[in-house]
Protein backbone atom coordinates (compact mmCIF):
# COMPACT_ATOMS: atom_id res chain seq x y z
CA UNK A 1 0.00 0.00 0.00
CA UNK A 2 1.25 3.49 -0.80
CA UNK A 3 -0.13 6.17 1.49
CA UNK A 4 0.15 9.88 0.83
CA UNK A 5 -0.85 13.02 2.67
CA UNK A 6 -3.40 13.98 0.02
CA UNK A 7 -4.46 12.76 -3.39
CA UNK A 8 -3.34 14.71 -6.42
CA UNK A 9 -5.67 15.12 -9.37
CA UNK A 10 -2.75 15.13 -11.78
CA UNK A 11 -1.53 11.79 -10.40
CA UNK A 12 -4.94 10.16 -10.74
CA UNK A 13 -5.39 11.59 -14.21
CA UNK A 14 -2.04 10.27 -15.38
CA UNK A 15 -2.55 6.77 -14.04
CA UNK A 16 -2.50 4.15 -16.79
CA UNK A 17 -5.83 2.66 -17.70
CA UNK A 18 -6.62 -0.22 -15.36
CA UNK A 19 -3.98 0.79 -12.80
CA UNK A 20 -4.77 -0.28 -9.28
CA UNK A 21 -5.41 2.94 -7.35
CA UNK A 22 -6.04 1.41 -3.93
CA UNK A 23 -2.29 1.64 -3.28
CA UNK A 24 -3.04 5.23 -2.24
CA UNK A 25 -4.73 6.39 0.93
CA UNK A 26 -4.68 9.31 3.33
CA UNK A 27 -1.94 8.88 5.89
CA UNK A 28 -3.51 9.22 9.33
CA UNK A 29 -0.54 8.74 11.62
CA UNK A 30 0.48 11.73 13.77
CA UNK A 31 3.56 13.61 12.66
CA UNK A 32 6.33 14.23 15.16
CA UNK A 33 9.35 16.42 15.72
CA UNK A 34 12.73 14.87 16.48
CA UNK A 35 12.37 16.18 20.03
CA UNK A 36 9.10 14.27 20.53
CA UNK A 37 10.49 10.85 19.60
CA UNK A 38 11.29 8.56 22.52
CA UNK A 39 14.95 7.50 22.59
CA UNK A 40 17.07 6.95 19.44
CA UNK A 41 19.34 9.89 20.31
CA UNK A 42 22.17 8.66 18.10
CA UNK A 43 19.91 8.46 15.03
CA UNK A 44 18.52 11.93 15.79
CA UNK A 45 22.00 13.45 16.07
CA UNK A 46 23.13 11.88 12.81
CA UNK A 47 20.10 13.09 10.84
CA UNK A 48 20.36 16.59 12.27
CA UNK A 49 24.05 16.71 11.27
CA UNK A 50 23.14 15.64 7.73
CA UNK A 51 20.54 18.42 7.50
CA UNK A 52 23.00 20.99 8.88
CA UNK A 53 25.60 20.07 6.23
CA UNK A 54 22.93 20.33 3.52
CA UNK A 55 24.25 17.19 1.86
CA UNK A 56 21.22 14.93 1.93
CA UNK A 57 21.72 11.32 0.77
CA UNK A 58 19.05 10.19 -1.67
CA UNK A 59 18.47 6.90 0.17
CA UNK A 60 18.52 5.72 3.77
CA UNK A 61 18.23 2.27 5.30
CA UNK A 62 16.60 2.41 8.75
CA UNK A 63 17.22 -0.91 10.52
CA UNK A 64 15.77 -2.32 13.72
CA UNK A 65 12.75 -4.15 15.11
CA UNK A 66 9.27 -2.71 14.42
CA UNK A 67 7.80 -0.16 16.80
CA UNK A 68 10.94 1.68 17.91
CA UNK A 69 10.55 4.95 15.99
CA UNK A 70 11.76 4.37 12.42
CA UNK A 71 8.60 5.74 10.77
CA UNK A 72 8.30 8.57 13.30
CA UNK A 73 11.90 9.52 12.53
CA UNK A 74 11.11 9.57 8.79
CA UNK A 75 8.22 11.95 9.51
CA UNK A 76 10.41 14.20 11.65
CA UNK A 77 12.99 14.23 8.86
CA UNK A 78 10.29 15.22 6.35
CA UNK A 79 9.23 18.13 8.55
CA UNK A 80 12.79 19.32 9.19
CA UNK A 81 13.79 19.17 5.51
CA UNK A 82 10.76 21.12 4.31
CA UNK A 83 10.54 23.61 7.18
CA UNK A 84 10.93 27.32 6.31
CA UNK A 85 12.43 28.19 9.71
CA UNK A 86 14.02 25.11 11.32
CA UNK A 87 14.96 25.30 15.01
CA UNK A 88 18.03 23.34 16.12
CA UNK A 89 17.63 20.96 13.17
CA UNK A 90 13.95 20.37 13.94
CA UNK A 91 10.79 21.58 12.22
CA UNK A 92 9.41 24.81 13.68
CA UNK A 93 5.82 23.56 13.71
CA UNK A 94 4.52 26.98 12.64
CA UNK A 95 5.43 27.59 8.98
CA UNK A 96 2.97 26.64 6.18
CA UNK A 97 4.89 23.46 5.36
CA UNK A 98 4.99 22.29 9.00
CA UNK A 99 1.31 23.10 9.48
CA UNK A 100 0.39 21.04 6.41
CA UNK A 101 2.44 18.13 7.69
CA UNK A 102 0.90 18.32 11.17
CA UNK A 103 -2.61 18.46 9.71
CA UNK A 104 -1.88 15.35 7.64
CA UNK A 105 -2.47 16.97 4.24
CA UNK A 106 1.14 17.18 3.10
CA UNK A 107 1.36 15.62 -0.39
CA UNK A 108 5.05 14.73 -0.34
CA UNK A 109 5.21 12.05 2.34
CA UNK A 110 4.61 8.61 0.83
CA UNK A 111 4.28 5.45 2.89
CA UNK A 112 4.65 2.22 0.97
CA UNK A 113 3.43 -1.03 2.55
CA UNK A 114 2.51 -4.62 1.75
CA UNK A 115 -0.98 -4.81 0.31
CA UNK A 116 -3.69 -6.52 2.39
CA UNK A 117 -3.73 -10.32 2.04
CA UNK A 118 -0.26 -10.30 0.48
CA UNK A 119 3.02 -11.42 1.99
CA UNK A 120 5.42 -9.46 -0.21
CA UNK A 121 5.91 -6.11 -1.86
CA UNK A 122 5.17 -6.82 -5.51
CA UNK A 123 6.70 -5.46 -8.70
CA UNK A 124 3.42 -3.74 -9.68
CA UNK A 125 3.67 -1.67 -6.52
CA UNK A 126 7.24 -0.63 -7.35
CA UNK A 127 6.12 0.34 -10.85
CA UNK A 128 3.38 2.52 -9.40
CA UNK A 129 5.87 4.03 -6.96
CA UNK A 130 8.16 4.85 -9.90
CA UNK A 131 5.29 6.58 -11.69
CA UNK A 132 4.64 8.65 -8.59
CA UNK A 133 8.31 9.63 -8.29
CA UNK A 134 8.22 10.79 -11.92
CA UNK A 135 6.30 13.90 -10.81
CA UNK A 136 8.26 16.73 -9.25
CA UNK A 137 7.56 17.16 -5.53
CA UNK A 138 5.30 20.02 -4.43
CA UNK A 139 7.66 20.92 -1.57
CA UNK A 140 11.47 21.00 -1.40
CA UNK A 141 11.71 17.29 -0.74
CA UNK A 142 9.45 14.30 -1.14
CA UNK A 143 10.13 11.51 1.36
CA UNK A 144 9.08 7.96 0.55
CA UNK A 145 9.16 5.28 3.26
CA UNK A 146 9.17 1.63 2.20
CA UNK A 147 8.10 -0.51 5.13
CA UNK A 148 9.33 -4.09 5.48
CA UNK A 149 11.62 -3.54 2.52
CA UNK A 150 13.05 -7.02 3.01
CA UNK A 151 9.74 -8.49 1.79
CA UNK A 152 10.20 -7.25 -1.78
CA UNK A 153 10.08 -10.07 -4.31
CA UNK A 154 13.19 -10.55 -6.43
CA UNK A 155 11.44 -8.82 -9.34
CA UNK A 156 10.38 -5.90 -7.15
CA UNK A 157 13.85 -5.58 -5.61
CA UNK A 158 15.57 -5.52 -8.99
CA UNK A 159 13.09 -2.95 -10.29
CA UNK A 160 13.59 -0.80 -7.21
CA UNK A 161 17.37 -1.06 -7.60
CA UNK A 162 17.14 0.83 -10.89
CA UNK A 163 15.22 3.62 -9.14
CA UNK A 164 17.83 3.66 -6.38
CA UNK A 165 20.68 4.06 -8.87
CA UNK A 166 19.20 7.18 -10.48
CA UNK A 167 16.46 8.65 -8.28
CA UNK A 168 14.62 11.70 -9.63
CA UNK A 169 15.85 14.92 -7.97
CA UNK A 170 14.07 16.08 -4.82
CA UNK A 171 13.17 12.55 -3.71
CA UNK A 172 14.48 10.81 -0.59
CA UNK A 173 13.90 7.08 -0.23
CA UNK A 174 13.84 5.48 3.21
CA UNK A 175 13.82 1.68 3.52
CA UNK A 176 12.66 0.23 6.83
CA UNK A 177 13.96 -3.27 7.54
CA UNK A 178 14.85 -5.43 10.52
CA UNK A 179 18.26 -6.49 9.21
CA UNK A 180 20.34 -5.26 6.25
CA UNK A 181 21.31 -8.84 5.44
CA UNK A 182 17.69 -9.51 4.43
CA UNK A 183 18.06 -7.13 1.48
CA UNK A 184 20.04 -7.38 -1.74
CA UNK A 185 23.65 -6.28 -1.05
CA UNK A 186 23.42 -3.95 -4.05
CA UNK A 187 20.47 -2.16 -2.41
CA UNK A 188 22.20 -1.91 0.98
CA UNK A 189 25.38 -0.49 -0.59
CA UNK A 190 23.42 2.38 -2.16
CA UNK A 191 21.79 3.48 1.10
CA UNK A 192 23.02 5.39 4.14
CA UNK A 193 22.36 3.04 7.03
CA UNK A 194 20.87 4.37 10.27
CA UNK A 195 20.61 1.77 13.04
CA UNK A 196 17.75 1.96 15.57
CA UNK A 197 18.02 0.23 18.93
CA UNK A 198 15.30 -1.33 21.14
CA UNK A 199 14.11 1.28 23.62
CA UNK A 200 15.35 1.11 27.23
CA UNK A 201 12.79 -0.62 29.49
CA UNK A 202 12.88 2.23 32.01
CA UNK A 203 12.10 4.85 29.35
CA UNK A 204 9.19 2.77 28.06
CA UNK A 205 7.79 2.24 31.56
CA UNK A 206 7.93 5.97 32.33
CA UNK A 207 6.25 6.81 29.01
CA UNK A 208 3.47 4.23 29.43
CA UNK A 209 2.75 5.37 33.01
CA UNK A 210 2.66 9.04 32.01
CA UNK A 211 0.98 8.89 28.58
CA UNK A 212 -1.27 5.83 28.95
CA UNK A 213 -2.00 6.04 32.68
CA UNK A 214 -0.91 2.43 33.28
CA UNK A 215 0.19 1.28 36.71
CA UNK A 216 3.93 0.71 36.96
CA UNK A 217 3.78 -3.10 37.23
CA UNK A 218 1.63 -3.45 34.10
CA UNK A 219 3.78 -0.93 32.23
CA UNK A 220 6.96 -2.83 33.14
CA UNK A 221 5.44 -6.14 32.08
CA UNK A 222 4.40 -4.71 28.70
CA UNK A 223 7.78 -3.07 28.18
CA UNK A 224 9.66 -6.31 28.88
CA UNK A 225 7.35 -8.52 26.80
CA UNK A 226 7.59 -6.05 23.90
CA UNK A 227 11.40 -6.34 23.96
CA UNK A 228 11.93 -2.60 23.71
CA UNK A 229 9.25 -1.97 21.04
CA UNK A 230 6.89 0.81 22.12
CA UNK A 231 4.69 0.19 19.08
CA UNK A 232 4.18 -3.42 20.10
CA UNK A 233 3.50 -2.44 23.71
CA UNK A 234 0.78 -0.03 22.55
CA UNK A 235 -0.79 -2.72 20.35
CA UNK A 236 -0.80 -5.21 23.21
CA UNK A 237 -2.41 -2.90 25.75
CA UNK A 238 -5.05 -1.71 23.29
CA UNK A 239 -6.87 -5.02 22.62
CA UNK A 240 -7.62 -8.29 24.41
CA UNK A 241 -4.01 -9.30 24.95
CA UNK A 242 -3.83 -8.65 28.69
CA UNK A 243 -6.87 -10.85 29.41
CA UNK A 244 -5.64 -13.55 27.03
CA UNK A 245 -2.20 -13.48 28.62
CA UNK A 246 -3.67 -14.44 31.99
CA UNK A 247 -5.43 -17.42 30.37
CA UNK A 248 -2.35 -18.56 28.46
CA UNK A 249 -0.02 -18.43 31.46
CA UNK A 250 -2.58 -20.08 33.74
CA UNK A 251 -2.59 -23.06 31.38
CA UNK A 252 1.18 -23.41 31.61
CA UNK A 253 1.04 -23.25 35.41
CA UNK A 254 -1.27 -26.27 35.63
CA UNK A 255 0.05 -28.16 32.58
CA UNK A 256 2.81 -30.17 34.37
CA UNK A 257 0.35 -31.63 36.89
CA UNK A 258 -2.25 -32.80 34.36
CA UNK A 259 -2.89 -36.45 33.56
CA UNK A 260 -2.39 -37.59 29.97
CA UNK A 261 -6.12 -37.39 29.36
CA UNK A 262 -6.41 -33.88 30.77
CA UNK A 263 -3.27 -32.85 28.92
CA UNK A 264 -4.79 -34.03 25.67
CA UNK A 265 -7.97 -32.09 26.45
CA UNK A 266 -5.91 -28.93 26.95
CA UNK A 267 -4.07 -29.59 23.68
CA UNK A 268 -7.37 -29.86 21.80
CA UNK A 269 -8.67 -26.71 23.52
CA UNK A 270 -5.54 -24.71 22.62
CA UNK A 271 -5.66 -25.97 19.04
CA UNK A 272 -9.31 -24.93 18.69
CA UNK A 273 -8.55 -21.47 20.08
CA UNK A 274 -5.54 -21.05 17.81
CA UNK A 275 -7.62 -21.95 14.78
CA UNK A 276 -10.06 -19.11 15.62
CA UNK A 277 -7.29 -16.54 15.99
CA UNK A 278 -5.21 -14.88 13.33
CA UNK A 279 -1.50 -15.55 13.10
CA UNK A 280 -0.41 -12.20 14.56
CA UNK A 281 -1.86 -9.23 16.43
CA UNK A 282 -4.57 -7.49 14.40
CA UNK A 283 -4.63 -3.73 13.82
CA UNK A 284 -7.27 -3.32 16.55
CA UNK A 285 -5.10 -5.19 19.05
CA UNK A 286 -6.74 -8.63 18.97
CA UNK A 287 -4.16 -11.22 20.01
CA UNK A 288 -2.95 -13.86 17.56
CA UNK A 289 -1.41 -17.33 17.78
CA UNK A 290 2.13 -15.95 17.68
CA UNK A 291 1.29 -13.78 20.69
CA UNK A 292 0.30 -16.91 22.60
CA UNK A 293 3.54 -18.64 21.65
CA UNK A 294 5.53 -15.53 22.57
CA UNK A 295 3.96 -15.57 26.04
CA UNK A 296 4.68 -19.27 26.47
CA UNK A 297 8.24 -18.60 25.37
CA UNK A 298 8.58 -15.78 27.90
CA UNK A 299 7.32 -18.11 30.64
CA UNK A 300 9.97 -20.78 30.02
CA UNK A 301 12.59 -18.08 29.57
CA UNK A 302 11.71 -16.70 33.02
CA UNK A 303 11.89 -20.18 34.53
CA UNK A 304 15.28 -20.69 32.92
CA UNK A 305 16.56 -17.38 34.35
CA UNK A 306 15.40 -18.29 37.86
CA UNK A 307 16.76 -21.81 37.52
CA UNK A 308 20.19 -20.38 36.68
CA UNK A 309 20.18 -18.03 39.69
CA UNK A 310 18.14 -15.42 41.54
CA UNK A 311 17.83 -12.82 38.76
CA UNK A 312 14.32 -11.54 39.35
CA UNK A 313 15.19 -8.17 37.81
CA UNK A 314 15.46 -9.88 34.39
CA UNK A 315 11.98 -11.43 34.45
CA UNK A 316 9.48 -10.53 31.74
CA UNK A 317 6.41 -11.70 33.65
CA UNK A 318 7.17 -9.66 36.75
CA UNK A 319 3.58 -9.92 38.02
CA UNK A 320 3.96 -13.74 38.16
CA UNK A 321 7.32 -13.65 39.94
CA UNK A 322 6.12 -15.51 43.06
CA UNK A 323 4.63 -18.40 41.07
CA UNK A 324 7.66 -18.53 38.81
CA UNK A 325 10.01 -18.85 41.77
CA UNK A 326 7.96 -21.73 43.20
CA UNK A 327 7.77 -23.55 39.87
CA UNK A 328 11.37 -23.01 38.71
CA UNK A 329 12.86 -25.39 41.28
CA UNK A 330 10.85 -28.28 39.84
CA UNK A 331 12.40 -27.97 36.36
CA UNK A 332 15.80 -28.93 35.05
CA UNK A 333 17.62 -26.62 32.69
CA UNK A 334 17.63 -29.22 29.87
CA UNK A 335 13.85 -29.51 30.11
CA UNK A 336 13.39 -25.74 29.91
CA UNK A 337 15.71 -25.44 26.90
CA UNK A 338 13.84 -28.25 25.11
CA UNK A 339 10.54 -26.52 25.93
CA UNK A 340 11.80 -23.32 24.33
CA UNK A 341 12.91 -25.25 21.26
CA UNK A 342 9.48 -26.89 21.03
CA UNK A 343 7.78 -23.48 21.01
CA UNK A 344 10.25 -22.12 18.46
CA UNK A 345 9.55 -25.09 16.19
CA UNK A 346 5.80 -24.43 16.48
CA UNK A 347 6.31 -20.79 15.54
CA UNK A 348 8.29 -21.72 12.42
CA UNK A 349 5.74 -24.36 11.42
CA UNK A 350 2.84 -21.90 11.73
CA UNK A 351 4.66 -19.24 9.69
CA UNK A 352 5.18 -21.91 7.00
CA UNK A 353 1.40 -22.47 6.96
CA UNK A 354 1.48 -25.91 8.52
CA UNK A 355 -1.77 -27.36 9.92
CA UNK A 356 -2.60 -25.15 12.93
CA UNK A 357 -4.55 -27.82 14.80
CA UNK A 358 -1.82 -30.45 14.52
CA UNK A 359 0.98 -28.00 15.34
CA UNK A 360 -0.72 -26.74 18.51
CA UNK A 361 -1.74 -30.20 19.72
CA UNK A 362 1.80 -31.47 19.19
CA UNK A 363 3.25 -28.44 20.98
CA UNK A 364 1.04 -28.65 24.08
CA UNK A 365 1.53 -32.41 24.44
CA UNK A 366 5.28 -31.95 23.93
CA UNK A 367 5.49 -29.33 26.69
CA UNK A 368 3.54 -31.55 29.09
CA UNK A 369 5.74 -34.55 28.26
CA UNK A 370 8.92 -32.57 28.93
CA UNK A 371 7.66 -31.43 32.32
CA UNK A 372 6.37 -34.89 33.24
CA UNK A 373 9.49 -36.73 32.12
CA UNK A 374 11.74 -34.69 34.39
CA UNK A 375 9.66 -34.86 37.53
CA UNK A 376 7.89 -31.52 37.29
CA UNK A 377 4.53 -32.96 38.35
CA UNK A 378 2.89 -31.19 41.17
CA UNK A 379 4.02 -27.72 40.23
CA UNK A 380 0.43 -26.76 39.63
CA UNK A 381 -0.06 -26.84 43.37
CA UNK A 382 3.03 -24.71 44.06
Amino acid sequence: MLCVGTHSDRRSACAPKGAVRNHFCIYKMSYMLFSQILGQERAKRFLKQVIARDKIPHAYLFTGIPGIGKTSMAMALTMALNCDSPVDGDGCGRCPSCRKIMRGNFPDFLSFKILPDKKNILIDQIRELNRELGFAPFAKYRVCVIHQAETMTDEAANSFLKTLEEPPPGNILILNAKEPRDLLPTIVSRCQRVAFQPLPIKDMVNWLVKEKDLDEEKAEMLARISAGSLGRALNLCGGNFLDKRQEWLSRLIVLPGLSREKGFEMAVECAAEAKRMGLDTTEDGEAGILDMLTMWESWYRDLLILNAGDMTHLLMNVDFSHKLKNIAEHFKIDSLIDSLLTIDRARRDLIRNRNTKLVMEHTVLGLRRLADALGAKGTAQS
